[in-house]
Protein backbone atom coordinates (compact mmCIF):
# COMPACT_ATOMS: atom_id res chain seq x y z
CA UNK A 1 0.00 0.00 0.00
CA UNK A 2 1.30 3.76 -1.09
CA UNK A 3 2.10 6.15 1.82
CA UNK A 4 -0.45 8.31 0.65
CA UNK A 5 -2.61 5.78 0.94
CA UNK A 6 -1.83 5.10 4.67
CA UNK A 7 -2.43 8.61 5.18
CA UNK A 8 -5.65 8.97 4.07
CA UNK A 9 -6.74 5.69 5.85
CA UNK A 10 -5.27 6.70 9.16
CA UNK A 11 -7.00 10.22 8.03
CA UNK A 12 -10.42 8.12 8.04
CA UNK A 13 -9.58 6.09 11.26
CA UNK A 14 -9.12 9.39 12.97
CA UNK A 15 -12.32 10.35 11.90
CA UNK A 16 -13.63 7.43 13.06
CA UNK A 17 -12.19 7.91 16.74
CA UNK A 18 -13.92 11.53 16.70
CA UNK A 19 -17.07 9.80 15.97
CA UNK A 20 -16.61 7.39 18.99
CA UNK A 21 -15.89 9.86 21.53
CA UNK A 22 -19.26 11.25 20.27
CA UNK A 23 -21.51 8.03 20.58
CA UNK A 24 -19.28 7.65 23.94
CA UNK A 25 -20.18 11.05 25.40
CA UNK A 26 -23.94 10.21 24.22
CA UNK A 27 -23.49 6.23 26.11
CA UNK A 28 -24.68 5.85 28.93
CA UNK A 29 -26.96 3.21 30.90
CA UNK A 30 -30.45 1.85 31.92
CA UNK A 31 -30.09 3.29 35.43
CA UNK A 32 -32.12 2.59 38.65
CA UNK A 33 -35.27 4.33 38.05
CA UNK A 34 -37.61 1.50 38.17
CA UNK A 35 -38.45 2.42 41.32
CA UNK A 36 -40.31 5.60 39.94
CA UNK A 37 -42.57 3.45 38.31
CA UNK A 38 -45.02 3.25 41.02
CA UNK A 39 -45.68 6.29 40.34
CA UNK A 40 -46.25 6.72 36.71
CA UNK A 41 -50.34 6.56 37.07
CA UNK A 42 -50.00 10.27 37.74
CA UNK A 43 -51.96 12.38 35.50
CA UNK A 44 -51.10 14.50 32.07
CA UNK A 45 -47.63 13.93 30.28
CA UNK A 46 -44.09 14.72 31.03
CA UNK A 47 -45.16 18.78 31.62
CA UNK A 48 -47.21 17.01 34.62
CA UNK A 49 -45.25 14.56 35.88
CA UNK A 50 -42.26 14.04 38.40
CA UNK A 51 -38.58 14.07 37.35
CA UNK A 52 -38.13 10.84 38.30
CA UNK A 53 -41.39 9.66 36.64
CA UNK A 54 -40.98 11.75 33.58
CA UNK A 55 -37.73 9.90 33.19
CA UNK A 56 -39.49 6.52 33.83
CA UNK A 57 -41.80 7.29 31.15
CA UNK A 58 -39.08 8.23 28.50
CA UNK A 59 -37.63 5.15 29.35
CA UNK A 60 -40.37 2.94 28.61
CA UNK A 61 -41.42 4.75 25.45
CA UNK A 62 -37.42 4.16 24.19
CA UNK A 63 -38.11 0.26 24.18
CA UNK A 64 -41.25 0.98 21.74
CA UNK A 65 -38.59 2.85 19.26
CA UNK A 66 -37.56 0.92 16.33
CA UNK A 67 -35.76 3.37 14.38
CA UNK A 68 -34.65 7.20 14.81
CA UNK A 69 -32.84 9.98 13.57
CA UNK A 70 -30.73 12.80 15.74
CA UNK A 71 -27.98 15.46 15.48
CA UNK A 72 -25.17 15.45 17.84
CA UNK A 73 -23.05 18.84 18.15
CA UNK A 74 -20.41 19.89 20.46
CA UNK A 75 -16.57 19.18 21.81
CA UNK A 76 -14.80 16.37 23.04
CA UNK A 77 -10.97 16.06 23.80
CA UNK A 78 -10.47 14.77 20.19
CA UNK A 79 -11.80 17.82 18.85
CA UNK A 80 -15.65 19.86 17.71
CA UNK A 81 -18.13 17.41 16.30
CA UNK A 82 -21.05 17.85 14.46
CA UNK A 83 -23.24 14.97 13.06
CA UNK A 84 -26.69 13.46 11.71
CA UNK A 85 -27.15 10.04 12.39
CA UNK A 86 -30.09 7.51 11.21
CA UNK A 87 -30.34 4.39 13.46
CA UNK A 88 -32.41 1.30 12.82
CA UNK A 89 -33.24 -0.92 15.76
CA UNK A 90 -35.60 -3.46 15.03
CA UNK A 91 -35.42 -5.90 13.39
CA UNK A 92 -31.67 -6.08 12.95
CA UNK A 93 -29.09 -2.87 13.66
CA UNK A 94 -27.90 -0.67 10.99
CA UNK A 95 -26.46 2.78 11.39
CA UNK A 96 -25.42 5.70 9.39
CA UNK A 97 -23.65 8.66 10.65
CA UNK A 98 -22.04 11.81 8.43
CA UNK A 99 -20.08 14.31 10.12
CA UNK A 100 -16.95 16.74 9.67
CA UNK A 101 -13.64 15.44 8.47
CA UNK A 102 -11.65 16.01 11.78
CA UNK A 103 -8.31 15.94 9.27
CA UNK A 104 -10.07 17.74 6.05
CA UNK A 105 -11.96 20.58 7.38
CA UNK A 106 -14.87 21.33 5.14
CA UNK A 107 -14.76 17.68 4.28
CA UNK A 108 -17.50 15.05 5.22
CA UNK A 109 -17.06 11.48 6.16
CA UNK A 110 -20.09 8.66 6.78
CA UNK A 111 -19.56 5.66 9.17
CA UNK A 112 -22.30 2.63 7.89
CA UNK A 113 -22.54 0.11 10.52
CA UNK A 114 -23.91 -3.16 8.13
CA UNK A 115 -24.39 -6.73 9.13
CA UNK A 116 -22.27 -6.28 11.97
CA UNK A 117 -19.35 -4.81 9.79
CA UNK A 118 -18.87 -0.54 9.80
CA UNK A 119 -17.71 1.36 6.96
CA UNK A 120 -16.26 4.06 6.93
CA UNK A 121 -16.27 6.68 3.68
CA UNK A 122 -15.27 9.81 2.92
CA UNK A 123 -15.62 12.42 -0.45
CA UNK A 124 -13.97 12.62 -3.21
CA UNK A 125 -10.62 13.56 -2.82
CA UNK A 126 -10.40 10.37 -0.23
CA UNK A 127 -11.14 8.73 -3.25
CA UNK A 128 -8.59 9.86 -5.29
CA UNK A 129 -5.79 9.33 -2.78
CA UNK A 130 -7.39 5.71 -2.10
CA UNK A 131 -7.14 4.64 -5.61
CA UNK A 132 -10.61 5.06 -6.55
CA UNK A 133 -12.21 3.52 -3.51
CA UNK A 134 -14.73 5.56 -1.29
CA UNK A 135 -15.15 3.52 1.82
CA UNK A 136 -12.77 1.37 4.30
CA UNK A 137 -14.08 -1.51 5.75
CA UNK A 138 -13.40 -2.85 9.44
CA UNK A 139 -14.82 -6.07 10.10
CA UNK A 140 -14.02 -7.24 13.29
CA UNK A 141 -13.93 -10.99 13.19
CA UNK A 142 -11.53 -10.76 10.13
CA UNK A 143 -9.16 -8.51 11.89
CA UNK A 144 -9.01 -10.68 14.62
CA UNK A 145 -8.05 -8.54 17.32
CA UNK A 146 -5.86 -6.00 15.37
CA UNK A 147 -7.74 -3.21 15.24
CA UNK A 148 -7.09 -0.47 17.58
CA UNK A 149 -9.27 -0.96 21.12
CA UNK A 150 -11.53 2.69 19.95
CA UNK A 151 -12.83 0.88 16.77
CA UNK A 152 -14.14 -2.13 18.69
CA UNK A 153 -16.02 0.04 21.20
CA UNK A 154 -17.23 2.55 18.19
CA UNK A 155 -18.74 -0.36 16.97
CA UNK A 156 -20.36 -1.90 19.91
CA UNK A 157 -21.73 1.47 20.83
CA UNK A 158 -22.85 3.20 17.36
CA UNK A 159 -26.05 0.93 17.45
CA UNK A 160 -26.82 1.94 20.69
CA UNK A 161 -30.62 3.75 21.13
CA UNK A 162 -29.43 7.36 22.49
CA UNK A 163 -32.95 8.04 23.45
CA UNK A 164 -32.79 4.66 25.53
CA UNK A 165 -29.46 5.53 27.30
CA UNK A 166 -30.15 9.25 27.83
CA UNK A 167 -32.04 7.61 30.72
CA UNK A 168 -28.84 7.57 32.92
CA UNK A 169 -30.07 10.65 34.47
CA UNK A 170 -32.42 9.13 36.41
CA UNK A 171 -29.37 8.11 39.10
CA UNK A 172 -28.68 11.89 39.49
CA UNK A 173 -29.76 12.28 43.36
CA UNK A 174 -29.92 16.08 42.57
CA UNK A 175 -32.53 15.41 39.94
CA UNK A 176 -34.54 18.19 39.04
CA UNK A 177 -37.28 20.06 36.68
CA UNK A 178 -35.67 23.15 35.28
CA UNK A 179 -38.92 24.25 33.37
CA UNK A 180 -41.17 24.19 30.41
CA UNK A 181 -39.02 24.90 27.34
CA UNK A 182 -39.46 24.78 23.48
CA UNK A 183 -37.43 22.69 20.95
CA UNK A 184 -37.45 23.53 17.63
CA UNK A 185 -41.59 24.80 18.02
CA UNK A 186 -42.17 21.35 20.46
CA UNK A 187 -43.22 22.15 23.65
CA UNK A 188 -41.45 20.18 26.32
CA UNK A 189 -40.31 19.88 30.11
CA UNK A 190 -36.03 20.04 30.98
CA UNK A 191 -34.87 18.16 33.79
CA UNK A 192 -30.87 18.27 34.73
CA UNK A 193 -29.02 16.62 37.17
CA UNK A 194 -25.58 15.41 38.09
CA UNK A 195 -24.10 11.65 37.92
CA UNK A 196 -20.89 10.38 39.03
CA UNK A 197 -18.95 7.76 37.38
CA UNK A 198 -19.43 5.77 41.21
CA UNK A 199 -23.04 6.02 40.70
CA UNK A 200 -23.02 4.68 36.92
CA UNK A 201 -20.75 1.81 38.51
CA UNK A 202 -23.15 1.02 41.28
CA UNK A 203 -25.55 0.77 39.11
CA UNK A 204 -24.29 -1.31 36.64
CA UNK A 205 -24.98 -4.99 38.57
CA UNK A 206 -28.80 -3.82 38.64
CA UNK A 207 -29.18 -4.83 34.96
CA UNK A 208 -27.04 -7.64 33.79
CA UNK A 209 -28.52 -7.29 29.82
CA UNK A 210 -26.74 -3.72 30.14
CA UNK A 211 -23.67 -4.93 31.98
CA UNK A 212 -21.04 -5.44 29.00
CA UNK A 213 -22.14 -1.99 27.20
CA UNK A 214 -21.91 0.10 30.67
CA UNK A 215 -18.89 -1.06 31.62
CA UNK A 216 -17.45 0.10 28.02
CA UNK A 217 -18.73 3.46 28.49
CA UNK A 218 -17.39 3.60 31.99
CA UNK A 219 -13.84 2.90 30.87
CA UNK A 220 -14.40 6.00 28.44
CA UNK A 221 -15.06 8.15 30.68
CA UNK A 222 -12.37 7.05 33.16
CA UNK A 223 -9.68 7.28 30.63
CA UNK A 224 -10.85 10.46 29.84
CA UNK A 225 -10.07 11.59 33.80
CA UNK A 226 -14.04 12.32 34.11
CA UNK A 227 -15.81 11.95 37.30
CA UNK A 228 -18.96 13.64 37.26
CA UNK A 229 -21.13 14.62 34.65
CA UNK A 230 -23.88 17.03 33.94
CA UNK A 231 -27.14 16.07 32.10
CA UNK A 232 -30.18 17.76 30.78
CA UNK A 233 -32.91 16.20 29.11
CA UNK A 234 -35.95 17.59 27.21
CA UNK A 235 -38.91 14.99 27.44
CA UNK A 236 -42.11 16.33 25.30
CA UNK A 237 -45.49 15.73 25.94
CA UNK A 238 -45.98 12.22 24.35
CA UNK A 239 -42.96 11.15 26.68
CA UNK A 240 -39.96 10.74 23.98
CA UNK A 241 -36.64 12.81 24.11
CA UNK A 242 -36.51 15.63 21.93
CA UNK A 243 -32.88 16.20 23.70
CA UNK A 244 -29.94 15.48 25.49
CA UNK A 245 -27.16 17.16 26.69
CA UNK A 246 -23.87 16.25 28.51
CA UNK A 247 -21.29 18.01 29.96
CA UNK A 248 -18.11 17.08 31.99
CA UNK A 249 -14.72 17.95 32.88
CA UNK A 250 -11.78 15.63 32.46
CA UNK A 251 -8.23 15.44 32.70
CA UNK A 252 -7.74 15.39 28.94
CA UNK A 253 -10.15 18.07 28.24
CA UNK A 254 -13.96 19.14 28.10
CA UNK A 255 -16.84 17.22 27.39
CA UNK A 256 -19.98 18.96 25.89
CA UNK A 257 -22.42 17.25 23.71
CA UNK A 258 -26.13 18.44 22.54
CA UNK A 259 -28.21 15.33 20.84
CA UNK A 260 -30.97 16.86 19.23
CA UNK A 261 -34.07 13.53 17.97
CA UNK A 262 -35.22 14.71 14.75
CA UNK A 263 -38.21 11.86 14.54
CA UNK A 264 -38.67 8.40 15.52
CA UNK A 265 -40.46 4.98 13.82
CA UNK A 266 -39.67 6.29 10.29
CA UNK A 267 -38.47 3.93 6.97
CA UNK A 268 -34.73 4.28 7.57
CA UNK A 269 -32.82 2.56 5.41
CA UNK A 270 -28.98 1.68 5.67
CA UNK A 271 -27.35 -0.30 3.18
CA UNK A 272 -23.19 -1.59 2.58
CA UNK A 273 -21.98 0.18 -0.38
CA UNK A 274 -20.81 -1.06 -3.10
CA UNK A 275 -18.18 -4.01 -3.62
CA UNK A 276 -16.29 -2.16 -6.30
CA UNK A 277 -15.70 1.03 -3.64
CA UNK A 278 -14.64 -0.82 -0.74
CA UNK A 279 -10.91 -0.94 0.88
CA UNK A 280 -10.86 -3.65 3.27
CA UNK A 281 -9.10 -2.77 6.38
CA UNK A 282 -7.84 -6.85 7.14
CA UNK A 283 -6.14 -6.84 3.93
CA UNK A 284 -4.79 -3.57 4.00
CA UNK A 285 -2.92 -4.02 7.03
CA UNK A 286 -1.74 -7.30 5.57
CA UNK A 287 -0.40 -5.60 2.58
CA UNK A 288 1.15 -2.86 4.96
CA UNK A 289 2.81 -5.92 6.88
CA UNK A 290 4.49 -6.74 3.81
CA UNK A 291 6.10 -3.54 2.56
Amino acid sequence: MHAYQKKTAGALLAAALLAVAATGCEDGAKEGAGKAADGSKAAGGAVNASPAVALERAKKKSKDISSLRYTMSGQTPEGKVAAEARLVLKPKVAMSMKMESPEKPGEKFEVRLVDGAMYIGGGAETAKELGGKRWMKLDMKALNGQAPKQLDSLGSQSGQNPADQASELSAAKDLKKVGDESIDGQPTTHYAGTVTLDQMRAGIAADPQTKERREKSLKQYEDLGIKALNMDMWIGKDDTTKQFRIRAKGTKGPVDMTVKFLDYNKSVQVTAPPAGEVMDLAAMMKGAGKA
